[in-house]
């Protein structure tokens, strides 16, 4: 293939493209309300089982983090050689099949398993999803392509608020993984006809002779790109495993209320913060190759000033006004990272470098950073003294900081690699 010839499809996208975003999107809200939902849940899943705050955090994050992010690497070398379509329909089999089967558990290691063959049922997505996308659309829009894909993490996170809440108050906590966990398998069914693109058609001559995967590991923009979005997902992560807790325990809001305000906040906020970002993003590159890490570094520090007053306030109001806006800066930052790792990688790299970037992103932002603030409440008894968790989630702006100052030496670092 020549540039030529790729420059010519570059101007070309197929309305067919637009429907393979649009379904791949709807697969990624699935996934993301299989995986938020049990955050929303903590309460009434504490209440049944008495679990510890670090039992907790174990559930939510570590237990489907650890197969999440190893099987992040060989997924992504499955996807960059076999079929990514049968690797989705598999992957979302599984998770949904799991996530539903949540409700049935009674105990703390049951929750624990299902909670890890979701994660190894989810670990498929990334790499495969974006790999196509990559393939479906040019670089020129890829940020914004991949921000309208990861804009599903906003509606996705709002649907399993919105929906976990009032399912749970209506019925009870295994409902809502009933309702909202199986219907994931009639989803892959639909996937199984989605057309797989030609690996490469959207890249140059030079992205595609990159088929030597140690180069990965020697590229120095791709470990800033990699660490400095980890410490961005500490902070954003924390926004729905426990600001919902947080609410419920300095506010005594309703797990229902709750669910319902973070939810619409994650809609209004999140969702359009997503996809600006990564138009935004996009236009940052076009003026300079470091581009789109210098916008995520701008967002990061917007964060912090918004986390300080979310955690110093007792105006409610003002509080989930501030979590749309910071929904919106903390989401804002994943079309960006993707389109970055998605151009250094090249066609034939593209899974490994995806599964390398959801491994360390995922190990630190779901599997350490959680856990943390789930040990920090323990040894200060958060039980007795809620007001504490206003300390342990400043861990949060300063994870915003660590990732910003990260990220701009990262585009530094790219910008003298051109």
């Amino acid at each position: 293939m020549n540039d030529t010839k790729t420059n010519s499809d570059v101007n070309k996208i197929p309305a067919y493209s637009w429907y393979a975003l649009a379904l791949l999107t709807l697969i990624y809200v699935m996934n993301f309300v299989d995986r938020v939902l049990i955050y929303l849940l903590f309460a009434p899943i504490k209440k049944e089982m008495l679990f510890s705050d670090t039992q907790l955090a174990l559930l939510g994050s570590t237990s489907f983090v650890i197969f999440y992010t190893v099987l992040g690497i060989p997924f992504g070398r499955i996807a960059d050689k076999y079929s990514r379509r049968k690797l989705i329909v598999f992957g979302l089999s599984i998770w949904s099949l799991f996530s539903g089967l949540t409700g049935f558990t009674q105990g703390f290691w049951q929750i624990f398993l299902c909670r890890m063959m979701v994660g190894i049922g989810e670990a498929t997505l990334g790499p495969a999803a974006l790999s196509m996308l990559s393939d479906y659309f040019p670089s020129r829009v890829r940020a914004t392509v991949q921000a309208t894909f990861s804009s599903a993490i906003a509606i996705g996170t709002g649907i399993a608020f919105f929906l976990g809440g009032w399912i749970n108050d209506a019925f009870n906590w295994r409902h809502a993984f009933y309702f909202l966990g199986f219907p994931g398998i009639v989803l892959a069914i639909v996937v199984y006809f989605l057309k797989e693109p030609q690996r490469g058609i959207r890249d140059t001559a030079a992205q595609i002779e990159r088929k030597d995967w140690k180069l990965l590991f020697k590229n120095i923009p791709l470990r800033y790109i990699l660490f400095g979005y980890a410490f961005f997902a500490v902070a954003a992560n924390s926004v729905s495993i426990w600001l919902p807790t947080f609410f419920v325990r300095t506010q005594n809001m309703s797990i229902a209320e709750i669910g319902k305000w973070i939810g619409i906040g994650t809609i209004l906020g999140g969702l359009p913060g997503t996809i600006l970002g990564g138009w935004i993003a996009d236009k940052f590159r076009a003026k300079r190759s470091g581009g789109r890490m210098l916008f995520s570094v701008f967002i990061a520090l917007l964060c912090v000033p918004i986390w300080f007053i979310i955690l110093n306030s007792t105006n409610i109001v003002l509080q989930l006004v501030l979590i749309s806006l910071l929904l919106g800066f903390a989401l804002a930052w994943l079309g960006p990272a993707a389109a970055d790792v998605n151009d250094i990688a090249g066609p034939n790299l593209r899974g490994l470098a995806t599964g390398m970037y959801f491994f360390v992103v995922n190990a630190i932002g779901l599997g350490i950073g959680p856990l943390l603030y789930g040990k920090l409440n323990d040894l200060f008894n958060v039980t007795k003294n809620p007001e504490v968790m206003r300390q342990t989630l400043l861990i949060s702006p300063v994870a915003c900081i660590i990732a910003a100052t990260i990220l701009y030496l990262g585009s530094r670092s790219l910008e003298k690699q051109k």
